[in-house]
């Protein structure tokens, strides 16, 4: 059998199909390799893990029905699929609007109908932590509402939420969403603080730091995010878990739709974030505070309680050490 990854050149897509070829899962990729940030990065990333045998890569959209269709086609064993793919990016979401709904609205809808036609034991894909908008009340639970997004990538994120419960609702598709917490780690996006960070420390550069630094994240190191995907997809499919699987939960609850937050179980100070790395590159950073920026929060914190009682899910990588090894890494990479 084979499962099904999309935005596999991503940032945790390269890491969730390295995991599942390393334990000899047939593993089909799918990314288009936009240039929302710099493409050789994703080329360099896909470069890796086409060096196993178990792997095979489509540069596609996954908007594009016709070509996903031929893929599936052409992989009929396809009965687990891990959907990543999507517009990232809060800030992003209010220059170019329309990429998210295409994207993240579309593209999900399209792995939806997907699913209607294949025999598939599971699906997990990425919701965020964005969807809990401006809630003060924390650790952010999945009980808690979050019918108010405060930007358009977390109101399509939410939208995904949505559609997929209806779908489960509907044709019984097992699916469950992991909303993620500030990932970070080695191959990381450019994008995200601990990379925006470390270059300019690096290149002596200022450091845009918002809401005057009095910020925290629930800074979660990738190879956790990774074993939380890994560990739900497993255990809620067929293949491992029989008995406690979406379809028998479907008999109790008619709705094999579930939600889960994948953070760390602490959140940490933005200013000690900067002040970590400043240890581990032996250099101080040139700060430049600025106020808060449209569609950012001021704290985030997961409540895992729910993901660690049902698929064992729990942190282990703490600040300092994921940061050693982001900036290993980085340095590596870069040649710096």
């Amino acid at each position: 059998m084979a499962i099904l990854v999309t935005g596999s050149a991503g940032f945790i897509g390269y890491h969730v199909c390295q995991r599942l070829l390393q334990r000899q899962e047939q593993v089909i990729g799918i990314d288009n390799l936009n240039d929302y940030y710099d493409v050789r990065l994703k080329q360099a990333r896909l470069e890796q893990i086409q060096t196993y045998s178990n792997f095979q890569f489509y540069h596609s959209d996954i908007t594009n029905r016709a070509n996903l269709q031929t893929i599936v086609e052409r992989h009929s064993n396809i009965n687990r699929i891990v959907h990543l793919a999507a517009q990232a990016g809060v800030r992003y979401s209010l220059i170019n609007p329309y990429v998210y709904a295409e994207t993240n609205v579309l593209g999900h809808l399209t792995l939806l109908e997907l699913c209607r036609k294949l025999p598939i034991q599971h699906l997990v894909y990425a919701s965020s932590s964005s969807v809990y908008g401006a809630n003060h009340k924390l650790p952010f639970s999945v009980q808690d509402p979050v019918e108010q997004p405060i930007s358009l990538y977390a109101a399509t994120k939410r939208s995904c939420e949505l559609m997929s419960y209806t779908y489960s609702h509907l044709f019984k598709i097992p699916i469950t969403g992991l909303r993620f917490f500030t990932v970070y780690g080695p191959w990381g996006r450019p994008d995200m603080s601990a990379f925006i960070f470390t270059k300019s420390i690096l290149k002596d550069e200022k450091i845009p730091v918002f809401n005057h630094g009095d910020m925290r994240r629930n800074f979660t190191y990738v190879d956790d995010i990774v074993q939380g995907i890994i560990a739900c997809l497993d255990r809620f499919s067929d293949k491992n878990q029989k008995i406690n699987n979406l379809r028998s939960l479907a008999e109790e609850t008619t709705v094999p739709h579930r939600l889960y937050n994948i953070g760390n179980n602490r959140s940490e100070s933005l200013m000690d974030f900067i002040q970590t790395l400043e240890k581990i590159i032996g250099k101080k950073a040139k700060i430049h505070f600025e106020p808060m920026q449209p569609g950012d929060v001021k704290e985030t914190i997961a409540d895992i309680s729910e993901s660690t009682r049902d698929f064992e899910f729990l942190p282990k990588t703490n600040i300092e050490e994921g940061l050693k090894h982001f900036v290993t890494w980085y340095r590596s990479f870069y040649g710096i």
